[in-house]
């Protein structure tokens, strides 16, 4: 993966300078990042331009609001590089503006926690409206408060940074995996399909959509990983999920399969008794 240097926009205030949005673009098509720039400049944004993929850690300095991707620009392991970004800055705004991409394409990366999939060629003013809806639902969830940790079974939720751990140790939740823990460890009740699809992605489910089955596959694995003795989420066939933390009674009864027998009372040796013949 290529990593290269930052360029500043002409006039930017620095990044730590409050109540600005803060963007940075990952593009080489000059006439197109010109005009983008142009506007981005009129709404009195910071923003970066950057020639080449820059890492998830070295983006962490820049304190971005949103990050625009030209997924061309960082070659042919750039699923690698958005699954790196969606996991590790969760909170960073995605945008993927790029050429012709197939549905599969797109459905995969709004999968993996892509915000939003834009295809060239497109009008500057098009992307900044998609970057503005982004931005507007960031700030929208930050209005609302955060709940301090929870505890279910043996894993803590902290919604503060994003994450569920056991101990000290991190689940290593992608974003939209910790989403749907943190759905689901809310609800008192058993949550639809249809109703969890919604409140994640943020949109109605396709018939035949399979990604919220796919998404509790993947979670139910990292957590009983991390977790091996309990079971926290549990399947209504046809209807959806239901989380409930129980001790997982198949690692109890093999605990107590292979623990060792308790020791009894010692028996002490029967004296041997001579027998005297009467005469």
């Amino acid at each position: 993966m290529l990593e290269v240097g930052i360029a500043s926009a002409p006039g930017a205030v620095s990044p730590k300078s409050s109540g600005r949005r803060r963007v940075a673009i990952v593009d080489r098509d000059s006439g197109f990042v010109l005009m983008l720039r142009r506007r981005l400049q009129a709404l009195a944004w910071d923003h970066h331009v950057l020639s080449g993929a820059i890492t998830p850690e070295a983006l962490v300095p820049l304190r971005l609001n949103l990050l625009v991707v030209d997924v061309a620009v960082v070659g042919s392991d750039y699923w690698s590089y958005l699954e790196q970004l969606c996991a590790r800055l969760p909170t960073l705004g995605l945008v993927v503006c790029t050429g012709p991409s197939s549905v599969r394409q797109r459905v995969r990366a709004m999968r993996l926690g892509v915000d939003a999939w834009v295809t060239k060629p497109c009008h500057p003013e098009e992307l900044v409206c998609v970057i503005e809806a982004v931005l507007r639902r960031q700030r929208q969830a930050d209005l609302l408060p955060v709940d301090g940790p929870a505890t279910a079974g043996e894993i803590t939720i902290r919604a503060d940074l994003h994450q569920a751990y056991v101990g000290e140790r991190s689940v290593e939740l992608t974003a939209r995996e910790f989403e749907l823990l943190l759905l689901l460890s809310k609800a008192d009740r058993v949550l639809e399909r249809g109703e969890i699809y919604e409140r994640v992605w943020g949109y109605a489910m396709a018939h035949g959509d399979r990604s919220v089955d796919v998404f509790v596959r993947k979670l139910r694995q990292k957590l009983h990983t991390a977790s091996p003795s309990w079971t926290y989420i549990h399947t209504h066939f046809g209807v959806g999920y239901r989380f409930a933390p129980e001790p997982d009674p198949r690692q109890s009864k093999n605990r107590a399969q292979h623990a060792p027998a308790a020791a009894g009372p010692r028996l002490e040796p029967l004296a041997v008794v001579p027998v005297v013949a009467l005469r």
